[in-house]
């Protein structure tokens, strides 16, 4: 497992490096998160940079030696790269080879090949959600986005209906299920067990994806109805553009098969999920087949065995020389060097939470208060996305700020305050956010209608998803 014990993260929380009282902490907390939020929103500074000078700014409110926040943002960012920075590494390498060897391509045209009238939107919501898996968020969008066009105006169907169902697929992928950043940070963070938080972000995204891409798009279609943007589309099929020049290369000798494609996308999946189980049927620590599982269904030889088949499946079916290959994985890499900044300046946000003392101040308020440990988590989350407009700023701050609380919690309640603080961090993407612009570009909408249609689906998706974690609770 990559996480952090839960037993170092309470050792950390019991030993905070300044003496501050709740009140002087809280203030503390405010500043440092402000000092964020106005540097991302105001002064357009990067998140690595504005996390990096937050956290410097936290540990000064709170009273703490400059030396000691110093050692823990720096603790904190190594502990977070080493959790999580091969396993982004390795996603982002297989959705470079499922990209460019037109692997993505074969599952969009089996899938659109065998759907049509009123299951389109099913096949939309099911092509992004496996396409999803691996890929990040924004390329997810650039690979369905012509297709997304493509099928509504040459199946005359409103665009509306077609986009929200894939929107709301890649969007749920990004922030329930590993291996995608901001729910590995978290796993990492609280001490969750990753097959656990994979099976069950499974099991909350399935009524989720559906509740919030073809059911409501049905609503979406009738609150903005608006033509395909013909520029958009114009540039999809007759050369490359800024929009579309991320569109896998056509100059492949052949696309890889269908099964192959979604056997390699899967694998990962299947390899920590079987863990999982092995995990509770076996439930013996040092019995031969639990360690074999142990070793296979670890996040690291997970994905690094998805790579590796993907290199013969994807690359090589494809027609790719080795040389061609060893260019793919080289150029995947570049792109995710901000992810691993932001994400490793989140880790030293987090650790510098713990150490001030701040997180046992949350658990200590929260048992105060009596609010239930998930809904508290996603009420921060929600706040810190509505304020920076990142989910992954969100999911890290927030996961730093309630870790302690997972220190008496179960397995299962340790990945459900992971998903509670994923959904969270979907809630109302506005005009503070990247991926907001992104796709009112893409799309033609104005911003009105982009808050009628992405931002609403994006609140469904933090909402539902954040009842199904705290009705899960309950039954679990």
């Amino acid at each position: 497992m990559t996480s952090l014990s839960v037993e170092m993260l309470a050792a950390d929380a019991v030993e905070p490096i300044t003496s501050a009282g709740h009140a002087q902490l809280g203030i503390a907390v405010l500043a440092g998160i402000a000092v964020i939020v106005l540097l991302i929103t105001k002064f357009k500074v990067h998140a690595f940079l504005a996390l990096t000078i937050g956290s410097l700014a936290l540990g000064a409110f709170a009273g703490a030696p400059l030396d000691k926040v110093i050692t823990s943002f720096t603790a904190g960012l190594g502990s977070t790269v080493a959790g999580v920075g091969v396993l982004i590494a390795l996603g982002a390498i297989l959705g470079k080879l499922l990209a460019d060897s037109g692997g993505a391509d074969q599952i969009v045209d089996t899938i659109l090949a065998k759907a049509g009238g009123r299951s389109m939107p099913w096949a939309m919501v099911l092509i992004a959600s496996v396409i999803g898996l691996p890929l990040f968020f924004e390329v997810g969008i650039v690979l369905l986005i012509p297709v997304v066009l493509m099928v509504a105006k040459r199946g005359n169907y409103s665009l509306m209906r077609i986009g929200i169902p894939a929107l709301a697929g890649l969007s749920v992928m990004h922030g329930l299920i590993p291996p995608h950043p901001g729910p590995l940070v978290a796993i990492d963070a609280v001490g969750a067990n990753l097959g656990v938080t994979l099976a069950l972000g499974v099991l909350v995204a399935i009524p989720t994806v559906i509740i919030a891409g073809p059911l409501f798009s049905k609503v979406a279609a009738r609150w903005v109805d608006i033509p395909v943007p013909e520029k958009m589309l114009q540039t999809s099929s007759d050369g490359p553009s800024d929009a579309l020049d991320k569109r896998p290369s056509k100059d492949v000798a052949k696309l890889p098969s269908f099964g192959a494609t979604i056997a390699t996308v899967l694998l990962p999946v299947v390899l920590m999920l079987s863990k999982a189980l092995v995990d509770i049927v076996v439930d013996n620590p040092e019995h031969t087949v639990q360690r074999v599982f142990d070793v296979i269904g670890s996040p690291l030889i997970a994905l690094l065995a998805a790579v590796v088949v993907g290199m013969f499946t994807l690359g090589r079916a494809a027609g790719f020389s080795k040389g061609k290959i060893t260019a793919t994985v080289e150029k995947s890499l570049a792109p995710i060097a901000g992810i691993l900044l932001i994400v490793g300046a989140g880790g030293g946000f987090k650790q510098t939470l713990i150490d001030s003392g701040v997180g046992q101040m949350v658990l200590e308020i929260s048992e105060d208060w009596a609010i239930p440990a998930l809904l508290l988590a996603w009420l921060i989350a929600v706040v810190i996305r509505l304020a920076t407009g990142s989910a992954t700023v969100a999911t890290v701050s927030a996961a730093g700020l309630v870790a302690p609380l997972a220190a008496d919690m179960s397995t299962t309640h340790a990945a459900l305050l992971v998903l509670a603080i994923g959904a969270g961090s979907l809630f109302f993407s506005h005009v503070n956010d990247a991926g907001f612009w992104l796709v009112k570009e893409y799309f033609g909408m104005n911003v009105g209608q982009t808050i009628k249609t992405w931002s609403t689906m994006e609140t469904i998706i933090s909402v539902v998803a954040g009842g199904l974690v705290l009705l899960l609770s309950l039954i679990i």
